[in-house]
């Protein structure tokens, strides 16, 4: 029997110093062999390297100093992965946002974290093009990317020292609401991203030859993470915009995909895709690798995906701050229940109870991790960045987790977050929003499961005598939220639960919930 504090080998040797410096190797090798695809565009790693160079030049005419943090606001493309590698040739941190995003949201990131400048693919997607004309962005070139808007330079923004050493040096800085409802900057090296990209990349064996389907957001840790672990490999990888299953369908059958990663709403959808469509079987071409993550998997939908497509769907875990992975379901070793893997070579991980103290063999704990994988820090904000992680650099995840021989199991979450088809909610964000509507006394957010995902559920207290509805209060902080963070259901009561100190009991809230399903 293992103990609760498991320990896996890794190393750090031969680890490129920066991220844009994975290509380096396939630029002279295999020059011609494809990179990049998006809908609009391929770029070979010759291509690509001319790419990323050509449009360096133009971020650093265009005062982009290193240490400086530039905002790129963008869906999956071409345009975004060499402006994140060209960031990382001019040592500036890259903060790569979702164009959809709302005004509000878009503003605090910006303000926060002191941007020199914000760049919008507005070519790319309409949401883009809408921030900038908010931000009266003139669209330009930016050496071979073409249709990029630029905001006006912020003059008086500092840079940031530059680190010699990529262990220390911020790559990217990666935006969530937090607990407190407002933004946090998550700092990751290129250290960080490129252990966690190659450790994922080895035990999926991956080489030049796959092509990855990258849907999931380079605006999170995950899609940086397989946007970086495949150029390392000198594969190739589709970068896909927005999710569409007939899209998906086609990619498998024509585009020669070989590795598909999503969150169980990803499989969810593809399953009725094919049942609306009315079509016999779902054509897996050269697919040999799936695998899921951001939210509890249901075991139904993995026992209908594997049969659909005849791959096991592997489970995995990881969170922002650990860039991301920490555990993982191997190709070689498949399950058939809800562990989330073995943790991944050269992290550690200890499970802990109240007290601090390591819990018993087979018990449950809250999760903390330790390795070359944990965040430097949150922007900005020591006293939140000392809360999560230790003097002896254990990151502590807010998740309750045991431990069943070596494979690792998700039981609950300390934390209040909710995970929305993959993206990180946090109810205290939406709570000011919906607070900041004159009818509404009090308010409180938890989360519905439903079948492979997760549904926000706001509950309300108005002033008396409001005639204010649920509808009105919808239209009232919709402009406010991006859709993912917007309730599927708000529920006006005419008082909510509360402690005699006034606490709000959330967990009342999500036994009401369970009871009426």
């Amino acid at each position: 029997m293992l103990e609760a504090t498991q320990v896996m080998e890794g190393s750090l040797e031969g680890l490129p110093n920066r991220i844009h410096e994975v290509i380096d190797p396939h630029v002279a090798a295999t020059p011609d062999h494809l990179a990049l695809m998006d809908d609009r565009v391929t770029l070979t790693y010759r291509e690509l390297d001319q790419a990323v160079s050509g449009a360096a030049d133009a971020l650093r005419a265009l005062g982009i100093r290193p240490g400086d943090r530039m905002m790129i606001v963008s869906e999956n493309s071409v345009p975004l992965a060499c402006l994140l590698l060209a960031a990382s040739r001019l040592d500036a941190w890259a903060i790569v946002v979702n164009p959809r995003l709302s005004a509000r949201e878009l503003d605090q990131i910006r303000d926060h974290s002191g941007a020199r400048r914000v760049f919008l693919t507005a070519d790319v997607s309409p949401e883009a093009a809408a921030h900038a004309a908010r931000y009266e962005a003139a669209a330009q070139d930016l050496g071979p990317l073409a249709g990029i808007a630029v905001t006006a330079l912020n003059a008086s923004t500092v840079a940031e020292p530059v680190e010699a050493d990529g262990a220390d040096q911020v790559a990217v800085l990666i935006y969530t609401s937090g607990t407190t409802g407002t933004p946090k900057g998550v700092m990751l090296t290129h250290r960080n991203l490129l252990f966690s990209a190659r450790g994922t990349a080895g035990f999926r064996r991956m080489d030049a030859d796959d092509v990855q389907y990258c849907v999931l957001p380079i605006s999170h840790i995950v899609g940086i993470s397989l946007l970086t672990m495949t150029l390392m490999v000198g594969a190739a990888v589709r970068l896909v915009p927005k999710y569409d299953p007939a899209a998906l369908v086609k990619a498998m059958a024509e585009e020669g995909i070989t590795i598909l990663n999503g969150v169980p709403a990803t499989y969810q959808r593809l399953l009725e895709y094919r049942r609306n469509a009315g079509l016999p079987k779902l054509a897996r071409g050269r697919l040999r690798l799936i695998s899921v993550a951001g939210a509890p998997l249901d075991l139904d939908l993995k026992s209908r995906v594997e049969t659909e497509l005849g791959l096991p769907l592997l489970n995995g875990y990881g969170i922002t701050e650990c860039s991301p992975g920490i555990s993982g379901v191997r190709p070689d070793s498949p399950r058939a229940d809800h562990a989330v893997g073995t943790v991944m070579p050269g992290i550690e991980a200890r499970l802990v109870g109240r007290d601090l103290k390591p819990v018993a063999a087979g018990e449950v704990g809250e999760l903390h991790v330790r390795g070359p994988n944990v965040m430097r820090g949150y922007y900005r904000a020591p006293d939140q960045t000392a809360k999560a992680i230790d003097a002896d650099g254990w990151f502590n995840t807010g998740d309750l987790a045991r431990f069943e021989n070596d494979a690792l199991y998700i039981v609950g979450r300390t934390k209040e977050m909710i995970i929305r088809s993959g993206f990180n909610v946090y109810p205290a964000e939406i709570e000011a929003v919906l607070s900041t509507h004159d009818a509404v006394v009090q308010c409180a957010v938890v989360g519905r499961p439903v079948e492979g995902n997760e549904e926000i559920v706001a509950f309300v207290q108005l002033i008396r005598g409001s005639a204010a509805t649920a509808e009105d209060l919808m239209a009232h902080i919709a402009p406010q939220l991006t859709s993912y963070k917007r309730p599927s259901e708000i529920i006006l009561m005419d008082a909510l639960p509360a402690t005699s100190t006034g606490k709000l009991l959330k967990h009342k809230l999500a036994e009401f919930l369970r009871g009426r399903s």
